[in-house]
C-alpha cells in the first residue's frame, strides 16, 4: 500500500518527504495549519513501477532525541539496510560522545578533569577539534565547556536566575584555554576539577554526517537523516525533487516562516524557544553567551545551511550568540554556508548564499 507521509521535526524544522517506498511524478506542496503538506497531482494510491526507487522512513530514539531516517534505494531491502546502517552509526557515536552514558569517552574525560589526560578515538578527537575551530570562528560564541553555567541557570528544571557570585564561581570552568587537546597523541586534558565537555551543540550534526556516509556505503542513493533540528540530506527524491524544508516561526510554533529546498546539504536551527522561561516579561533561555554567562539576546532564531552537518550544527549556536551583524559577516566569509537570522525585533535576514533559494511565507506578518 502506498503512503504519503509528512515528517514534522518539532523543534525548528519541517521536512516534506514521501514515505512508504512508492513514488509517482507530479509533486507539489502547500501549507495547511502551519505545517507542510505534500500533495500528489496523481493522488496517493498508485502502483510503483518495477524500476522506480523505493523510499523507506524509520524513526528511533537516539542521542536523547527523536531520530528519523529517510532512505531511498533501488529496492526495499537495500533501503531498509541503509536505514539500519545509519541508525547503527548514530548508536556507535552516541556510545562515544554522550555525557549521559557513564562509559562514554566524554564521560571519562569529564571524570578525569583536573587529574589525567584521556586517550580519544579518532571520531571523538575530530569532534573536539571541530568544536575548537567553531569557537575560533565565532569569537567564542560556541563553547563546549559552558555546561556548568547552563546548570547554574537550571533552565530546564525551574525558573531560576543565578546570582552574579554563582556565575563568577563557575566562570573558570568554562574557559577554553583550560582544555588541552594533544592532536599528535590523541588525548584531551581538562585542567580544572569540575570542568565538563558537552558536544550537544555539534555532535548531532557530526552524527548525521556519519550516518549519511554509512547509508551511502549500504546502497542508499538519497535520503535524510534528522536528529531533531539537525538535518543532513543527500541526493534527491525519486522524480528529481530536492528535499523541501520549512523553518518554523520562532514565536509561533505551528507557523512556517520560510521554505528552502536542499540537496547534499545540511540544515540546523538554534532558537530561544526550545528551552526557556519568562519572568517579569523577560525570556530566559538555554543559549548562553559564554562571555557574559547570560542568555544571548540579539536573535530569536538562527538557521544555518552548510555542506555538512558538523558545520551547520556548530555554527547555528555560535552565530546566535554573536548576533545578527557579526553573525552575517561571518557567514559571508565562509564558502558554501548560508543563514536565515531572525533578530531580536523579529526582522528576518537572509545571507547572500541563500538569496533566491529561500522563499518567505507571505501568509505571516
Amino acid at each position: 500500500m502506498k503512503l504519503c507521509d509528512l515528517l514534522s521535526v518539532k523543534r525548528s524544522l519541517f521536512v516534506i518527504f514521501v514515505g512508504g517506498g512508492e513514488v509517482e511524478m507530479g509533486y507539489r506542496f502547500a501549507v495547511m495549519s502551519g505545517i507542510f503538506l505534500l500533495l500528489f497531482s496523481s493522488g496517493c494510491a498508485t502502483t510503483r513501477s518495477e524500476s522506480a526507487p523505493v523510499v523507506v522512513k524509520r524513526t528511533q530514539m537516539q542521542m536523547g532525541t527523536l531520530v528519523t531516517i529517510t532512505s531511498v534505494a533501488s529496492d526495499r531491502r537495500r533501503a531498509q539496510d541503509a536505514a539500519s546502517a545509519g541508525f547503527q552509526e548514530i548508536h556507535r557515536l552516541e556510545e562515544l560522545l554522550s555525557t549521559w552514558i557513564a562509559t562514554s569517552e566524554l564521560s571519562q574525560v569529564n571524570a578525569a578533569a583536573g587529574r589525567d589526560a584521556v586517550m580519544l578515538s579518532r571520531d571523538t578527537m575530530k569532534v573536539l577539534e571541530a568544536s575548537l575551530e567553531m569557537a575560533r570562528l565565532t569569537e567564542g560564541g560556541f563553547n563546549i565547556l559552558v555546561g556548568p553555567a547552563v546548570e547554574a541557570w537550571s533552565v530546564l528544571d525551574r525558573q531560576h536566575i543565578p546570582s552574579d557570585a554563582v556565575l563568577q564561581a563557575v566562570r573558570p570552568l568554562t574557559e577554553l584555554r583550560s582544555l588541552h587537546l594533544n592532536v599528535a597523541e590523541r588525548t584531551v586534558y581538562l585542567a580544572k576539577p569540575g570542568m565538563r565537555v558537552d558536544v550537544g551543540g555539534i555532535g548531532k550534526g557530526f552524527a548525521a554526517d556519519m550516518a549519511v556516509a554509512a547509508m551511502q556505503a549500504a546502497g542508499a542513493t538519497a535520503g535524510v537523516v534528522a536528529l531533531s533540528g539537525d538535518i543532513r540530506t543527500f541526493g534527491r527524491l525519486p522524480g528529481g525533487m530536492k528535499f523541501p524544508f520549512g523553518v518554523r516561526h520562532p514565536r509561533h510554533e505551528e507557523v512556517v516562516l520560510a521554505f528552502i529546498e536542499l540537496q547534499d546539504e545540511a540544515i540546523s536551527t538554534a532558537g530561544d524557544y526550545e528551552r526557556y522561561f519568562e519572568l517579569d516579561g523577560v525570556r530566559y533561555h538555554h543559549i548562553l553567551d559564554p562571555i557574559t554567562l547570560q542568555p544571548a539576546r540579539d536573535c530569536q532564531s538562527v538557521t544555518v545551511v552548510a555542506r555538512d552537518g558538523l558545520t551547520a550544527d556548530g555554527l547555528d549556536t555560535g552565530i546566535f550568540v554573536m548576533g545578527r551583524e557579526r553573525g552575517l559577516a561571518l557567514v559571508e566569509r565562509l564558502p558554501g554556508v548560508g543563514a536565515v537570522i531572525v533578530d531580536r525585533d523579529g526582522k528576518v535576514w537572509v545571507s547572500s548564499y541563500l538569496k533566491g533559494r529561500v522563499r518567505m511565507n507571505d501568509g505571516i506578518e
